[in-house]
């Protein structure tokens, strides 16, 4: 049988050989099917269960499509489809007969042609497609003339013997929104002038394009009669409109990329059209088509060569968009009071801990064996203690008290990384909203820069006294040791006593040295790899955890090794020097003495500890906050109230997507497909948008 061919056997016939077509790989698809069918099935006939039409809906629509410009009972077109017994109800075998022509690539179209396929002879003729085209348009009050030249070329004058095949079908369905615009604009063009009025043109494009617009869109096409004299539309602005429409994905892209190569993240109708030019090898946007963007875009209110941002243009490109006021004033009631925002803060802060809490620890036992290394000094007499990270792994479990041995200085690191984090993140995040244009959502390289030496520098507060007391028990195991065991091990507390409020505060120049530019690579790294890399915010990417995971641990490696100079001086001054040792009395003249007596390597020694260690401690800090972010939110803001909702799919089975791309092929007939012949055709058109009601 081929493609085009409709499949007339007997259901029983059909049923055993779409099983049949099932290959042994696939046994898991019809088990899922099952669990379906089982999962939505309730009503019981004869002892079996069949599927309502309701039922059918609900396992068969996209449930991320939010029924928004899809109504619900529009999906019962596809119910027909699927009831070859004409019984009102659907059996198990008939819903595998369903899935599994929702298999085929050209399911959108096969659906659509079994609609009009009303005898299911596998051939349209002219009074099956006038039937289910008049049924379904009626309500619209703009009639169409099937008696036309345009209906001839396809199926011959009324009467005749011509009837359509599926390939030939596809092509009218395509073309019929065509022949609908063009009898639509003669019907109310009754002095034959050229022009309608506004609002006879908005009910021309909720009839056949409702699906694909937004609301505001919906209700500000009137507003088109505004771009020339005269307050009345022409042909040739409905044409271009329509062409719009027709191809939203093409404009989509083409300003997408338009604003990616603007320097200022905005673009103008000559920069459309130059990108459409660059871009398009045959394909070309007109002058009227770029104006009629960007009047839309603009809400009207300016000219072609005003320079609009990305998110201007969303109203038009989103069949679903809403103004974000309401988002805005949703947020503002619940989250209006200082002592909510700061309650809000404090729980941000107390997942930053957490998530950096967990981040050190797992990296500790590298940060020691890296701390040994770079306090290590080959001038001191004797042979050098450890040879390289493999040595001092193997010596530090030997001798020092096995795995324990490599959690010294655990604690007061895991009581200083909350604060310590928590300033960063909230220092960063501050400045890069500050500097960042609310309109294009863009931020100068420059303020990336400065955002993360800002957060680095008022880190250093928690940081400095952390890390002296970090390396100070670091160290004491083997300060121990090469006192031949004698000398007790002191605590954190031991240590903080002797050092004193400015002892804690030692070397805070070379941790300045080190936070400050470690910070800026981060910082401006890690967001350049979320956006230019992995694409988050690109047609609403969110970001995976693998990816996120990915972006951190990158953006770690060369903030970490660029830095060892000024972690090895931080780590020699801040360490208790023993007999023999040099002494540094600052930043440049450790640098000076360290490459004077060990030579320029030695500056970075325990680097490929420090990525090894910094890399994977800020991808999993970044990570487990994500995750806290998204499974454990505020309970009190605004994202607790969208909690509350069905959580709706974010990967939608390409079957889905054929079924919900067959409606919209019928909806292209008429917005109103698929509502007529329901118990309340009344209650159907109320729950439309109130702009295609009222026409």
């Amino acid at each position: 049988m081929s493609q085009g061919e409709t499949d007339q056997r007997p259901l029983a016939t059909r049923i055993t050989s779409a099983v049949t077509d099932l290959a042994k790989p696939a046994e898991n698809e019809l088990a899922r099917w099952r669990r379906t069918f089982e999962r939505f099935a309730t009503e019981d006939v004869d002892g079996k269960k069949y599927l309502s039409p309701g039922q059918f809906i609900d396992a068969i629509a996209p449930t991320e499509e939010g029924f928004s410009k899809i109504r619900r009972e529009q999906y019962s077109v596809l119910f027909r489809v699927a009831d070859s017994a004409r019984r009102g109800l659907i059996g198990f075998e008939e819903f595998v007969v369903f899935e599994t022509l929702l298999k085929r690539p050209d399911a959108d179209y096969q659906l659509a042609f079994q609609v009009f396929d009303v005898d299911a002879s596998g051939t349209i003729d002219f009074d099956e497609f006038k039937a289910v085209l008049s049924s379904n348009t009626a309500a619209s009050g703009i009639p169409f003339d099937f008696d036309c030249d345009w209906m001839k070329l396809y199926l011959g004058k009324r009467g005749g013997q011509h009837v359509l095949g599926y390939h030939e079908f596809t092509q009218l369905i395509k073309g019929y929104q065509g022949e609908r615009l063009r009898q639509a604009f003669h019907w109310f063009d009754k002095d034959a002038d050229g022009y309608i009025n506004p609002d006879e043109f908005q009910r021309i494009i909720v009839e056949i394009a409702g699906h694909k617009l937004s609301d505001s869109v919906l209700e500000r096409l009137p507003t088109l009669c505004t771009m020339n004299p005269g307050k009345r539309i022409s042909y040739s602005e409905v044409i271009a409109f329509h062409n719009i429409i027709r191809e939203m994905d093409a404009v989509e892209t083409l300003i997408r990329r338009a604003v990616r190569k603007s320097k200022d993240g905005r673009i103008d109708v000559s920069d459309f059209l130059n990108e459409a030019a660059n871009s398009m090898r045959y394909g070309m946007f007109t002058p009227m088509e770029a104006n009629i963007i960007w009047h839309f875009a603009s809400r009207g209110g300016v000219g072609s060569s005003t320079r609009l941002a990305l998110a201007d243009f969303q109203a038009l490109l989103d069949a679903k968009w809403q103004p974000p006021q309401q988002t805005f004033q949703a947020e503002k009631k619940v989250s209006g009071t200082f002592l909510q925002e700061f309650a809000n803060s404090v729980y941000n802060f107390v997942q930053g801990g957490i998530a950096g809490g967990i981040g050190a620890y797992v990296v500790y036992p590298i940060d020691l064996v890296k701390t040994r290394l770079q306090n290590q000094r080959s001038t001191v007499v004797g042979e050098v203690l450890y040879r390289n990270a493999a040595d001092c792994v193997r010596k530090v479990y030997a001798n020092e008290g096995g795995i324990r041995a490599f959690y010294r200085g655990v604690v007061p690191q895991l009581v200083g990384v909350a604060p310590e984090k928590a300033i960063k993140l909230a220092i960063n995040d501050l400045v890069r909203k500050k500097a960042t244009d609310p309109e294009t959502g863009r931020i100068a390289l420059g303020w990336e820069i400065a955002a993360g030496g800002a957060a680095g520098g008022c880190q250093v507060i928690v940081t400095n006294p952390l890390e002296i007391t970090k390396i100070r028990l670091q160290m004491a195991g083997e300060i121990t040791r090469a006192e031949g065991g004698h000398a007790v091990p002191r605590g954190a507390v031991h240590i903080i006593r002797q050092l004193g409020l400015v002892g804690l505060y030692k070397g805070v120049t070379a941790c300045l040295c080190r936070d400050v530019p470690f910070s800026m690579i981060y910082f401006t790294t890690y967001a350049h790899l979320k956006k230019d890399v992995f694409n988050e915010g690109r047609r609403g990417k969110h970001l995976s955890f693998g990816e996120l995971l990915l972006a951190a641990g990158i953006a770690g490696m060369p903030a970490a090794y660029l830095t060892t100079p000024a972690d090895v001086v931080k780590t020699r001054l801040q360490s208790q020097a023993r007999a023999g040792e040099t002494v540094y009395k600052g930043v440049l003249d450790g640098l000076r003495k360290i490459a004077q007596e060990e030579g320029p390597k030695a500056l970075y020694k325990g680097g490929l500890a420090r990525v090894i260690r910094s890399s994977p401690q800020f991808a999993a800090t970044l990570s487990v906050y994500e995750l806290l972010h998204k499974h454990f939110p505020y309970p009190f803001g605004p994202q607790a109230q969208t909690a509350a909702r069905p959580v709706l799919s974010t990967q939608t089975d390409i079957s889905r997507v054929r079924a919900r791309n067959a409606l919209r092929i019928l909806l292209d007939c008429s917005s109103r497909f698929g509502m007529v012949g329901t118990e309340s055709a009344a209650k159907n058109v109320a729950l439309l948008p109130k702009v295609l009601r009222s026409s």
